[in-house]
C-alpha cells in the first residue's frame, strides 16, 4: 500500500478520499484521526458523549441505552433509511459453516468502525456511509468452527482499531488508514480455539475472551498491552489440579484441560470496583455429563475478575453440571437500585439472575421464558435438574434447547424507566446422548440434537429488576434472535429474524414502526448523533447457528449489509405519528 499521510483537514461535507479496490488485504483511503485522542478516561465517561458510541455495549456498564432522544415515540414513524452500506462476500470462507453479520459498530465523531465475517474490518463515514478504508485478515479456509463464520465487533482507543480473528489473533490496526500495528496470537487454531468475540479496552489493555468449546479446549480470557501486544495475563476459566475449583472436576484424567468454559461475549467493567464482569460458556463435552462429574467450575458462570491482575475475585454457577449446552456467556449489565451495585444476567437456562456486583451475592433470581422443563432453579438459588440426556442413545425433550431463551444477543437497560428489555426465544430441542471420544479439533458435543422446527415463539419482554414480574411483552411468532437497544426518547429497537426492525414504546410496549431490511437480523444496533443528528444503525445479515436457534430458516438470505436511519431533514422532534 501506497504511503498516507494523516490528515485533520477533513471535513464531512467533503468528498472522502478515493478507495483503492487493487489490494485484497487493505484497501487505501484514509479516516480522520478522530481515535488518535479516544483514551480510557473518555470510555470511562462515554455516556456523556452521547453522539459517539465508544465501546462495545455504548458504555462499560453494558445497558446498551443511549442519552440521544431526537427520534421519540411521537416522531419514530417518520424515520426512513439514510444510508446503506452492504459488502457482498467472496470467494472461500473459513470454517465449513454459514456466515452471518453479528456485529455492533463503534462510532467516533462522525466515523464508523465495524468488523465483518472472515476477517474484514471496514472504517465509514457515519454520515453518507461512504467507505474510507478496509481491512481483511487472511484466516485459513479449514479452521474448525462450531458455530458459525462470525465476527461481534472492535474496540478503539489511542489512535488503533482492535480486533479479533476466527484463527485466534488479535490485531492493531492505525484508525487511519486500517494498517496493521501489531498482530499477536492468542490460541491454538489446530485445537479448535478460535476468536469471535469483540474486544474491551480497559486502562491501557485490550481484554478479550476464547472461543472453542465445542472442541474441547480449556476457555481463557486473556489481557494485552495496547500499544505492544504483549499478554500482561491469562485468566483460565476451568482449574487445573489445585486450583480453588478443581475438586468440582474428576481427580483423574484430563477432563479440566478440554473443559471448555470459553468467555466468546464482551464483558462489563465496573471501576469503582476494578472488576471485569464476564460469562462462561459449557463445559465439554456439551451434554455428556458421565465423562466430567461434579459441578464443572467455572463453566456456565458470572465471573468476577480483577482487571490489573486477571484473578478470578468471585463467581456464580448458573446450571452446575451443565447437561444442555447452557452457556452462560451472556452481557452482565451494571446497574444500582436502592444504593446497592447489582449485576443483571439472562442466562441461556431461561433464568434472570440479579447479584450484587462488590461479592456475588445473590440477590432475585426469576424466569423469563413461558416454558422451562430441563429443570427448576427456586429463587434461593436451589438447582433441580428433571430433563437431561442421561442414558445412551435414549432422546429427551426439553425447553429451553441448546440456543437457550436468548442466546448470545443482548438485553438492555433504560434508566428512565427502569426496565429490562429482553430478546427472548422460546424454543425446544430434543437430545440423544452419543458418546465420543475426544479428538483434537473436532466436535465434542457428545449427543445428537434435533431443534424444534414448529412449536416456537418469541418477544421482546420488559421486566421490573425489583420484582422480576414482566411488565409487558411484544409477541413475535418467529423466536428474537438478535439483541435490543433503548434510548431517551424511551424507545426499544429490535430486529426480527424475517427481518423486519422494529421500534417499540419502552413504557408500554406498544408497536410503532417497521422497516423490512431484506434478512434476517442476528446482530447488535446501536445510535449515535453526526451534526446533531440522530441515526440509528443495524447490521443485517442471517446465518451462523441457525440449526441451534432456528432451523426452519436455514437458508434464508444472507443480505450482508448496515442499515441506517434517520429522520427526514427538516422533521424536528415534535413531529406527530
Amino acid at each position: 500500500m501506497t504511503d498516507i499521510q494523516d490528515r485533520t483537514d477533513i471535513e464531512y461535507g467533503e468528498a472522502p478520499p478515493a478507495v483503492d479496490f487493487g489490494s485484497l488485504t487493505t484497501a487505501a483511503g484514509t479516516a480522520p484521526p478522530v481515535v488518535r485522542d479516544v483514551t480510557y478516561e473518555r470510555i470511562l465517561d462515554a455516556r456523556s458523549e452521547p453522539q459517539n458510541w465508544l465501546t462495545y455495549y455504548g458504555a462499560y456498564d453494558g445497558q446498551r441505552y443511549s442519552p440521544l432522544d431526537e427520534i421519540t415515540t411521537e416522531n419514530v414513524v417518520r424515520l426512513t433509511p439514510a444510508w446503506v452500506f452492504s459488502f457482498s462476500p467472496h470467494g472461500l470462507h473459513a470454517g465449513q459453516s454459514t456466515y452471518a453479520f453479528e456485529t455492533s459498530p463503534i462510532v467516533v465523531e462522525g466515523v464508523m468502525y465495524v468488523s465483518g465475517w472472515d476477517g474484514w474490518v471496514w472504517a465509514l463515514d457515519a454520515k453518507t456511509g461512504q467507505l474510507l478504508w478496509q481491512y481483511k485478515h487472511a484466516i485459513p479456509f479449514d479452521v474448525s468452527l462450531c458455530c458459525g463464520n462470525v465476527n461481534r465487533g472492535v474496540a478503539v482507543a489511542n489512535g488503533k482499531v482492535f480486533v479479533c480473528t476466527l484463527n485466534a489473533h488479535v490485531i492493531a490496526l492505525d484508525a487511519t488508514d486500517g494498517s496493521c500495528v501489531w498482530d499477536v496470537t492468542s490460541g491454538d487454531v489446530r485445537a479448535g480455539e478460535s476468536l469471535t468475540v469483540a474486544p474491551l479496552v480497559v486502562k491501557d489493555r485490550v481484554v478479550v475472551g476464547s472461543s472453542g468449546g465445542e472442541f474441547g479446549v480449556r476457555g481463557h480470557l486473556d489481557a494485552y498491552d495496547m500499544e505492544t501486544g504483549e499478554r500482561v495475563w491469562r485468566c483460565y476459566t476451568v482449574p487445573k489440579p489445585g486450583e480453588p475449583g478443581s475438586e468440582t472436576w474428576p481427580a483423574e484424567g484430563e477432563a479440566w484441560a478440554r473443559g471448555g468454559g470459553n468467555g466468546w461475549i464482551t464483558g462489563t467493567f465496573d471501576p469503582e470496583t476494578n472488576l471485569l464482569y464476564w460469562g462462561t460458556g459449557n463445559p465439554a463435552p456439551d451434554f455428556d455429563g458421565e465423562v466430567r462429574p461434579g459441578d464443572n467450575l467455572y463453566t456456565d458462570s458470572v465471573i468476577a475478575v480483577d482487571a490489573d491482575t486477571g484473578e478470578i475475585r468471585w463467581h456464580y454457577q448458573c446450571t452446575p453440571h451443565d447437561l444442555w449446552d447452557y452457556d452462560s456467556n451472556m452481557e452482565c449489565i451494571l446497574f444500582e437500585q436502592d444504593g446497592r451495585k447489582l449485576l443483571a444476567h439472562f442466562d441461556k437456562n431461561g433464568y434472570c439472575f440479579v447479584l450484587d456486583r462488590t461479592n456475588g451475592e445473590r440477590v432475585r433470581i426469576f424466569p423469563f421464558v413461558d416454558r422451562i422443563t430441563w429443570g427448576e432453579i427456586t429463587p434461593d438459588g436451589q438447582v433441580t435438574p428433571r430433563i437431561y440426556p442421561d442414558k445412551e442413545g435414549e432422546e429427551v425433550h426439553f425447553h429451553p434447547g441448546p440456543a437457550g431463551a436468548k442466546e448470545w444477543t443482548h438485553a438492555a437497560y433504560s434508566p428512565r424507566t427502569g426496565l429490562f428489555y429482553v430478546p427472548v426465544q422460546d424454543t425446544g430441542a430434543k437430545v440423544a446422548r452419543r458418546r465420543r471420544e475426544f479428538k483434537e479439533s473436532i466436535p465434542y458435543w457428545g449427543a445428537a440434537v434435533t431443534v424444534d422446527a414448529e412449536d416456537m415463539a418469541g418477544s421482546v419482554s420488559a421486566f421490573d429488576p425489583s420484582t422480576g414480574e414482566e411488565v409487558w411483552r411484544w409477541r413475535n411468532d418467529l423466536p428474537m434472535c438478535a439483541s435490543v437497544l433503548t434510548t431517551a426518547g424511551d424507545l426499544v429497537f429490535a430486529g426480527t429474524p424475517s427481518g423486519t426492525f422494529v421500534a417499540l414504546d419502552a413504557r408500554s410496549g406498544e408497536f410503532l414502526w417497521q422497516f423490512n431490511c431484506g434478512s434476517g437480523h442476528h446482530s447488535s444496533p446501536m445510535t449515535y448523533s453526526v451534526d446533531g443528528k440522530q441515526y440509528i444503525a443495524v447490521p443485517v445479515g442471517w446465518g451462523a447457528w441457525v440449526e441451534g436457534f432456528l432451523p426452519g430458516m436455514m437458508g434464508g438470505p444472507h443480505g450482508q449489509a448496515m442499515f441506517v436511519f434517520a429522520l427526514p431533514e427538516g422533521q424536528d422532534s415534535s413531529g406527530g405519528r
